[in-house]
């Protein structure tokens, strides 16, 4: 990590989506779960990872290595996800993660996870040049916003916060709270300008508010 900073050129920008959406999609996983329809347990965290890996495909630029001099392009999403381990930190990838389904995906991560912290986890899978992206998250620990750190050799990492109540304006003078989930984007500026990097941001944002998954 302190390689990753001291040699490039990191800016994280934050934005909030309405995390209403989502919210309603996992209170359907929790009642389908209940009446035994439904066998995984897709969290919030898959769904915002669904969710990253829809606006992935929409910015190829942003699903990319940085090279130096050169920058390689994929056409596939492998995404890792940092897992806490009595080990520490780890950051196993999902090879080929836009071929799966939700459900698919929120299998993979938890088998990772759980391989993870038997220490069973195929160390090939842990190296930064195996993940096209990363996703951090720290919302289950209260964190509203923070930087999350790129590994080099990608481009970015998102950082997934908290979920707050937030002022919104509804239309026609009328405001409320809604829950926002925070979102913090470490970009390599070198490989990614700021317009782009806020605009995959936003389109992560709008898949989260957007979202429709088959369960």
């Amino acid at each position: 990590m302190h390689a990753s900073l001291q040699n490039s050129a990191q800016l994280t920008h934050h934005l909030g989506a309405d995390a209403r959406r989502i919210l309603e999609l996992r209170n359907q996983v929790k009642a389908e779960m209940e009446q035994g329809k439904l066998t995984t347990n897709i969290t919030l965290n898959d769904l915002v990872c669904f969710a990253v890996i829809k606006a992935l495909k929409k910015f190829p630029n942003v699903n990319t290595h940085f090279l130096g001099d050169t920058v390689r392009f994929f056409n596939k999403v492998h995404l890792a996800l940092a897992v806490d381990t009595d080990r520490g930190l780890m950051v196993p990838v999902v090879r080929n993660a836009d071929d799966l389904s939700v459900a698919g995906l929120a299998n993979q991560f938890k088998e990772l996870a759980a391989a993870c912290r038997k220490g069973s986890v195929n160390p090939e899978i842990l190296s930064a040049e195996a993940a096209t992206f990363t996703v951090s998250n720290l919302g289950n620990y209260g964190v509203e916003m923070f930087t999350p750190v790129i590994n080099l050799p990608q481009s970015a990492i998102l950082g997934v916060n908290t979920i707050v109540p937030r002022p919104k304006d509804l239309g026609d003078g009328v405001y409320a709270f809604v829950p926002f989930i925070g979102l913090s984007l470490t970009y390599d500026h070198r490989s990614i300008d700021g317009g782009e990097a806020t605009r995959f941001l936003k389109q992560i944002a709008i898949e989260i508010e957007t979202m429709e998954i088959d369960l």
